[in-house]
């Protein structure tokens, strides 16, 4: 194959993935949103004092 065509076809197969790239929507943010979300969350749980252990069953 001659590199003029290897370069060619290179550069149309580069064009098509920047092309399907720029369709997609980043996901990072998404990511760091519910990542954030979930760390807020956990740190929530640690602040709570621990319930009280109640029994719910009744002895005759």
């Amino acid at each position: 194959m001659h590199t003029d065509i290897h370069l060619t076809l290179h550069e149309l197969r580069a064009g098509e993935l920047r092309a399907a790239a720029a369709g997609h929507v980043p996901r990072e943010r998404l990511r760091t949103r519910l990542g954030l979300a979930l760390v807020e969350w956990g740190m929530r749980l640690l602040r709570q004092p621990p319930a009280q252990a109640r029994c719910t069953t009744r002895l005759a």
